[in-house]
């Protein structure tokens, strides 16, 4: 139980019903959350950056950032550059006064008015929190009643932890800031000579406490994160560039190139040389997410990713080849199918996918951001075929250019927006700079933003919209597809709603329905089988 609240009657006390737990992970985007009438909302932030916007100001979101909402309340996060992965947690409090035949009543508790005030906690010990959080989150689903009133206990314990931390998170939040600032030195200046009492001095704190901090907020000691960080960069390198061994070694670091070949065969498995010649070698590949890129080089993966609620990637017409679900983490699965060479994305870490290190040697790729073109020729210089990567990229280009005209002719100044739907949220996709649709859309094939694209998500990869902000959609033409992610409902019950059924595109009964993977994805093939779709229905 939760101590009692000031300005409660005598021998009232609180308990807290979690409501709804899930795992959040979101790729740069603006995202609304709201919290219901008489519920709080708690965010969790287990991986990556953001930004909360709040009523007089704002406040920098990163791991082991703990978030609490008032009830009736909402709030923006403005997801940064590299994603993000949080937890976000519905709960009520609810006092029991007098006998045990009064009526529950709900309180604001007087323990969450400052957290409330302060809006963003760091948690001290994050390591710890998260063990809750996870266990909390795996036993969500849980319907033996015995077993949902222990999960109850979990959240509770739970709660109590973070408010304890909150009691403490004073002094702590400038520490965590300055190790923060050192993680990133680190990312910046890997290749100088780094000592942790450097590192230590530089957050103005002792080596124990900096160590100790530093490790709940990455996971690694400083010297593991600094070797891991090097022998990444080594692994480009030898990968994207012809340097020699000892030129990689002290490029990225290692004054020895000795100690560079130790280090890098205890963490990759193989030595530097060894690893190299995966280039030069027909490997037997898995690359998740990056099977576009692949085949538009002739490369067939042995194995394709697959999701337990999106399925695997028809667009590629891959029916030979077998799936491996990325949510399942049943890595001995994984290694039944022998993969030689793993490439992943920089979308790994919302995965696990580093995990298949256990199974082969595994190259990350540069992140390339929205220039899918840089990442079919990285993937080229790869696998030994630039001239494909090349070929690739001018009948891309053609192909648009073909299509730009005459679409020119066919929509002329008509409006086109594209729009993803789930149970929970309707998504904007944004403008010409970013994202899976608007560089294409806008950009090589010309076609013209609707005002609330311009307004709300000109510089966004997308924007999750409000009913209110729904309601403005003026696009001519519609591509909407549905995330199944989210189990049973996709989002097609808003299609009966007289809200939809008021936008211009449905009422003139231009709303076409794409492919999901074909569109939230980036490469080559997916980028013309969406021009495909677009001449289908305007050309």
């Amino acid at each position: 139980m939760m101590e009692q609240a000031d300005g409660q009657a005598a021998g009232a006390s609180s308990i807290y019903i979690c409501s709804r737990m899930e795992l959040v992970r979101e790729a740069a985007c603006r995202v609304h959350i709201h919290a219901r009438t008489a519920h709080y909302v708690m965010l969790i932030v287990s991986e990556g950056t953001g930004y909360l916007a709040l009523a007089g100001g704002g406040a920098d979101l990163q791991r082991g950032g703990c978030v609490l909402l008032g009830p009736g309340t909402s709030t923006r996060l403005e997801v940064g550059e590299e994603g993000a992965i949080f937890y976000q947690i519905e709960f009520a409090a609810v006092s029991y006064r007098g006998t045990e035949t009064d009526a529950p009543a709900m309180t604001s508790p007087a323990a969450f008015d400052e957290w409330l005030r302060q809006s963003v906690m760091v948690c001290g010990a994050f390591s710890a929190c998260l063990t809750q959080v996870e266990t909390l989150y795996r036993h969500r689903m849980e319907r033996d009643e015995l077993e949902r009133m222990e999960q109850q206990l979990r959240f509770q314990s739970l709660l109590l932890f973070l408010l304890r931390q909150f009691r403490q998170a004073g002094g702590l939040c400038g520490m965590r800031h300055d190790v923060q600032r050192s993680v990133e030195y680190v990312l910046e200046h890997y290749d100088e000579p780094l000592t942790v009492e450097a590192l230590a001095a530089m957050s103005a704190t002792s080596r124990w406490k900096y160590t100790q901090t530093f490790k709940e907020m990455t996971g690694q000691l400083p010297v593991d994160f600094l070797n891991t960080v090097r022998i990444e960069k080594a692994q480009q390198l030898l990968m994207l560039t012809d340097d020699k061994l000892h030129q990689i070694a002290r490029t990225v670091g290692f004054n020895s190139e000795y100690y560079f070949n130790r280090k890098f065969k205890q963490m990759v498995g193989v030595t530097p040389g060894q690893y190299r010649g995966c280039k030069q070698n027909q490997l037997r590949l898995f690359a998740p997410f990056l099977e576009d890129y692949l085949l538009a080089l002739g490369v067939v993966p042995i194995v394709q990713y697959s999701h337990k609620h999106w399925g695997r990637q028809e667009y590629l017409n891959l029916p030979e080849v077998p799936a491996f679900d990325i949510t399942s983490g049943d890595w001995a699965a994984l290694a039944r199918y022998k993969p030689e060479f793993i490439l992943l994305d920089d979308g790994y870490k919302r995965w696990n996918l580093e995990q298949c290190a256990r199974i082969s040697p595994v190259f990350k790729l540069p992140y390339c951001a929205e220039d899918w073109q840089v990442t079919l020729q990285a993937v080229g210089a790869i696998l030994g075929r630039t001239d494909r990567a090349a070929a690739a990229i001018r009948r891309y280009r053609d192909n648009c250019a073909e299509a730009k005209a005459r679409l020119s002719r066919t929509v002329r100044n008509e409006t086109v927006a594209v729009l993803r739907l789930s149970s929970k949220s309707v998504i904007l996709y944004g403008g010409s700079e970013r994202g899976y649709t608007g560089p294409l859309l806008y950009g090589d094939l010309g076609l013209a933003q609707p005002d609330v694209v311009r307004t709300l998500a000109r510089n966004e990869r997308r924007v999750s919209l409000t009913p209110e902000e729904l309601a403005r959609l003026d696009a001519d033409h519609l591509f909407v597809t549905f995330d199944n992610e989210e189990g049973q409902q996709t989002g097609r019950e808003l299609l009966q709603s007289p809200l939809w059924n008021s936008l211009p595109a449905v009422k003139g009964h231009r709303v076409y329905e794409v492919d999901f993977l074909a569109w939230m994805n980036f490469g080559v093939l997916s980028h013309n089988r969406k021009i495909d779709d677009v001449l289908r229905v305007l050309g």
